[in-house]
């Protein structure tokens, strides 16, 4: 997590050397290396950038995972009760490589995922090859809402939602960030302190 405004109880009209967005090449250098300056209005300041926990990776994927591996799992069971032209090491490896190929393209969409609020927008950036950026001014937030699935719960993460006025549904959705329940707390902050 990388904060770049002072917390709630200081004055955020002087943040620290480098950390309110003046021009978009202003930008600290830990933030201009995952985000796009373009994307910071100049006078922007940045108050929290977050990335999904590294957990992302494999929890993302459990399904297709679980799935690769009992394919892999039969056919070489198959394999060895029934026989076929390939070699059961064959099989293995064949398992491996699809398993590796998963986890290597959940790793560019975790690359890819990064959650922003400022002092006057939540910016939400995601997608490999279809890159989506989610924006919204900060006083049209209307509720946040805060989700644990069970294997959210087992590695201590959660996933915050944001829903805007005049709609019925969440509209982004910050997946499977870490220590939930205090980035929370400072969502809330962040909102009550900076929204007109």
């Amino acid at each position: 997590m990388i904060t770049t405004a002072p917390p709630k109880h200081e004055t955020p009209a002087e943040p620290a050397t480098g950390d309110a967005v003046d021009t978009p090449r202003g930008l600290d250098p830990r933030i201009a290396a995952v985000i796009p300056p373009e994307l910071i209005q100049s006078g922007e300041i940045i108050i929290l950038l977050l990335k999904p926990s590294p957990w992302f990776i494999p929890l993302s994927q459990l399904r297709h995972l679980t799935t690769l591996a009992l394919i892999t799992a039969g056919c070489w069971y198959a394999n060895e009760a029934f026989g076929s032209p390939l070699r059961s090491r064959d099989i293995v490896l064949l398992g491996i490589a699809a398993i590796g190929l998963t986890l290597f393209w959940a790793f560019f969409e975790w690359l890819s995922r990064i959650y922003i609020i400022t002092d006057r927008r939540v910016i939400t950036l995601s997608g490999v090859l279809r890159i989506v950026v989610f924006q919204a001014p900060l006083e049209r937030i209307q509720h946040t809402t805060l989700v644990f699935s069970i294997r959210e719960r087992l590695f201590g993460l959660g996933s915050l939602l944001f829903a805007t006025a005049g709609t019925g549904f969440d509209e982004t959705l910050w997946h499977m960030i870490p220590n939930p329940l205090e980035v929370h707390r400072q969502v809330l902050n962040i909102l009550h302190r900076y929204r007109r």
